[in-house]
């Protein structure tokens, strides 16, 4: 008896052989480019596809999984456009909880958080703005704070590279605002001997010392020079700068990651409710929105589409970890959780036929040592994503080869400029590159490159070779027999 193979079956091992079987081995002049850069090619993987052909023009390593970096967000955002639609809004809503009488509420004020990725100070600003036109003056109770939309999870901003006050270690929240960051500025002062500091958000909880004194010579290291300490307590924090500012280093800004979540977004709250003309001078508290009560204030987000390039071009890891959870929400109601994410990526891409049995996903971001992927199923991805109705919207978020995000400032001697959407990944021991490229007659090629290497930092020149090679030599190589 003959046994027949079901035809989605069929089709998922067609396109794993159509990357794996047959294709040629990558050009001469491309392994080269690796090797003269000390990286062996055992620890390179490549994929280069023809998106309108069914086959690669050459593969190396296709199906081994390495760790991505950032290029793993490519999953995440492709789903999240599926999944969610290009214009989904992320929402946060303010309700009253207690008498309001002539602008005065007695009693609370809830924030329910809907892990929005993207609260800038602008966009809170114009929040507390929205609250005060609808008439709310004075708040006697307190705030609370209803982040249920993700669930409780442990985050220790240390555990990837001990470096805790890094924006790009904040944990996802429900209630994410302007990324929990604080921006010190330094600038030379009209007097010789003064030196100009300012912060941004200024929030009661942080506590900054004196401004650095100024100083001469090469700007160089500033930051090592600014002899700053940042003292994190989580509810209240202290910045000092004992050291001295160079005046040739001009404007400098610094970001620095302080205090938890909750402490955070009472602080702004305070601040700019009160810059908006606003009275209060409560506390903060957990809690939940009043059951059915309609909103007093919402915020909208910007669509998915536009968030996207954000998070692809900039490389966004906080903003990427907070879609990652919201996929959760594509498949069952709040509260999120990474599992839920990971179930709900998982059930999209055995529904799109995709087959990515190596795939291991953490946090969606890349930014971790555990997440790991093939070549072959990122080139596969891009295919689809070519041939998706959100082909736009996708290719849209990726970085533009030496016109903006990560890879503005490479490509800018070589005609691919302008050519090439692409995303890239940067971890230690970890360079990565995958996205489109686009010849001269319009053929659109996916091109795939991970180096998982201690000397990976030394391959960025082979990887910008391999999209040069492909944007003038893809259409017509023909592999050697």
């Amino acid at each position: 008896m003959r046994l027949r193979t079901p035809k989605r079956i069929a089709f998922a091992l067609a396109l794993v052989l159509a990357v794996g079987a047959a294709a040629g081995a990558p050009p001469r002049q491309v392994g080269r480019a690796f090797l003269d850069a000390g990286v062996p090619l055992n620890a390179v993987a490549l994929v280069v596809q023809d998106v309108a052909r069914s086959r690669p023009l050459f593969t190396h390593q296709p199906d081994r999984p390495y760790n991505p970096a950032s290029v793993m967000k490519l999953v995440t955002t492709f789903a999240a456009l599926e999944l969610l639609g290009p214009d989904y809004r992320w929402k946060t809503f303010a309700y009253l909880d207690g008498p309001f009488d002539a602008g005065v509420l007695s009693g609370n004020l809830v924030l329910k958080g809907g892990g929005d990725p993207k609260i800038t100070i602008e966009r809170w600003q114009a929040f507390m703005a929205a609250l005060r036109d609808r008439g709310l003056a004075a708040i006697e109770g307190d705030l609370v704070l209803d982040r249920s939309h993700f669930a409780p999870m442990p985050h220790d901003a240390s555990a990837f590279d001990g470096e805790p006050l890094k924006p790009y270690n904040v944990g996802p929240d429900a209630l994410l605002v302007n990324f929990k960051a604080v921006k010190f500025g330094f600038a030379p002062g009209a007097a010789a001997e003064t030196t100009l500091a300012t912060v941004e958000p200024a929030l009661r909880a942080v506590a900054v010392g004196a401004p650095p004194r100024p100083g001469g010579g090469e700007c160089g290291d500033w930051r090592t020079t600014l002899g700053a300490t940042f003292t994190d307590l989580g509810t209240r924090a202290e910045a000092a700068f004992a050291g001295r500012y160079p005046a040739s280093c001009g404007e400098r800004e610094w970001w620095v990651s302080l205090l938890d979540h909750p402490t955070y977004v009472h602080g702004m709250f305070e601040t700019y409710f009160r810059a908006a003309g606003g009275r209060f001078a409560g506390r903060w508290k957990d809690g939940a929105a009043p059951a059915g009560a309609i909103p007093f204030a919402t915020m909208e987000s910007a669509p998915l589409w536009d968030v996207l390039r954000d998070i692809n071009k900039n490389s966004n890891n906080v903003m990427a970890r907070q879609l990652f959870l919201t996929l959760a929400t594509a498949r069952a109601p709040p509260p999120a959780t990474t599992a839920r994410a990971t179930e709900t990526v998982l059930a999209w891409l055995a529904q799109r036929n995709l087959r990515m049995p190596e795939l291991v996903l953490d946090n969606g971001s890349g930014l971790s040592r555990r997440e790991r992927i093939s070549a072959g199923s990122l080139a596969r991805l891009l295919v689809a994503a070519d041939g998706s109705a959100v082909r736009e919207e996708f290719a849209s978020s990726l970085a533009v080869a030496a016109m903006d995000g990560t890879v503005q400032r490479r490509f800018r001697n070589g005609s691919v400029a302008g050519q090439a959407l692409l995303k890239t990944g940067t971890l230690d021991g970890v360079r990565a590159l995958a996205g489109y490229v686009i010849d001269s007659e319009g053929r659109r090629f996916a091109v795939v490159a991970i180096v998982n290497h201690p000397s990976a930092t030394r391959a960025q020149g082979a990887l910008d070779y391999l999209v040069q090679w492909v944007y003038q030599n893809g259409a017509s190589w023909v592999p050697p027999r």
